[in-house]
């Protein structure tokens, strides 16, 4: 399990590798480069000796010329930044510098764009089903999530059920970034429940007891934290009156169930296991195109009308027009297909996939529908979403 392929490639020369907490970065970069420099900022000691003199990081790369360095956790000294921008301009040493990162908030703040045209910004994901092969287990996955920190644990349920407390509760107070964290615990319960959903930050405001700025706040830490994300909605050529809110998810679907409070008998699970599923499928389209060359020529979108019409997701591009709904039901009934059919009317150019938790591959009309799992399996970066499929 610790020596799967990842699909991430490196770019050329110098680049910020970012990632939520736990994505496997520092198990990658020692994997692929196991001669370079390590400066884990995550230490203490380290962290001291860089924040009290950055130009440490000058005699440290002169020691090792034409050398990779690979400075873990940035985003704990930025004044690093203008360190490595000065070093990358030395040409003749030919340093390769990879700066990874689990908060862009600091260096958004304090100077990312020193850097600018001079290391280019990557992303490690969550591992997708096509990485863990054999191993993938879609009922496994919808209890875990796919953060290979959770999937190598000896104990991985207790480690899943401490990550939001942790990691965001205790990381995100440690940066300074709240003053009231009884505010904060109780915004990222009442978040949670709006994954795979429409983002009221009123709504969210009204229940936290806090400004609606406050909870506007909230949603820029967590997106700054790798951890969440929002999907706009598809406007193009729009023919109907469309909602108004973006679709929020949080970014993997183990850390979602994790942060709803202690469920119960009268909590309704298949509709928790439904919006579980829609954020797995999210994120495998967010790895995909995050990892795929063309990944900048694609969006990801979501489609609903005044009249609560909805697709569950829409990717553009131009490799491609997909338009997918996502049922966590194992039979396929009529109504099931009236979001695709009245999106299909509007944008005749898609490719209509609806999938679901059946074990057969069907055509309905013109709509593709899919086995949810098999789907997963064979999504692989570089390669059209209905590939293996069409």
């Amino acid at each position: 399990m610790k020596d799967l392929k990842r699909f991430f490639i490196p770019p050329a020369g110098s680049y910020f590798l970012f990632g939520p907490r736990g994505t496997g970065k520092s198990t990658w970069l020692k994997n692929y480069y196991p001669d370079a420099v390590f400066i884990d900022l995550l230490l203490t000691d380290t962290l001291l000796q860089y924040e009290t003199k950055p130009d440490r990081l000058v005699e440290t790369a002169n020691a090792h010329p034409g050398k990779t360095i690979v400075i873990d956790e940035v985003q704990k000294v930025p004044k690093l930044l203008s360190v490595v921008h000065y070093l990358i301009e030395q040409k003749q040493k030919k340093w390769q510098f990879i700066l990874t990162g689990s908060n862009s908030r600091k260096l958004k703040k304090e100077g990312i764009d020193l850097l600018a045209g001079r290391a280019v910004t990557a992303t490690m994901h969550p591992f997708m089903a096509a990485e863990l092969g054999n191993a993938f287990s879609l009922q496994k996955t919808l209890d875990l999530g796919l953060l290979p920190l959770i999937w190598n644990h000896e104990t991985p349920q207790l480690a899943l059920s401490t990550y939001a407390g942790l990691y965001l509760r205790n990381e995100i107070q440690m940066e300074g970034l709240i003053r009231d964290i009884g505010s904060f615990s109780r915004f990222l319960e009442k978040v949670s429940f709006s994954h795979a959903s429409s983002l009221n930050v009123s709504n969210i405001s009204r229940e936290c007891h806090v400004e609606r700025r406050i909870v506007d706040g909230y949603l820029s830490i967590l997106e700054d934290f790798l951890v969440a994300y929002q999907l706009p909605l598809f406007t193009k050529r729009a023919k109907r009156e469309l909602a108004a809110h973006p679709k929020f998810y949080l970014f993997d679907c183990g850390v979602y169930k994790s942060m709803l409070p202690r469920r119960g008998p009268l909590d309704q699970k298949e509709e928790i296991q439904g919006l579980a599923l829609e954020g797995l499928v999210i994120q495998h389209l967010v790895a995909w195109n995050g990892y795929s060359d063309f990944g900048q020529k694609h969006r990801i979108y979501f489609w609903r009308t005044r009249s609560q019409v909805e697709v569950d997701v829409i990717v553009y591009g131009e490799s491609g027009f997909w338009a997918i709904e996502i049922k966590n039901n194992e039979v396929i009934h009529p109504q099931d297909l009236h979001g695709l059919k009245s999106f299909c009317e509007d944008y005749p150019e898609c490719c209509p996939i609806l999938l679901y938790r059946g074990k057969e591959s069907l055509l309905k009309g013109n709509i593709l529908c899919l086995p949810c799992e098999e789907f997963l399996k064979q999504l692989l970066p570089n390669r059209p979403i209905d590939f293996a499929f069409s």
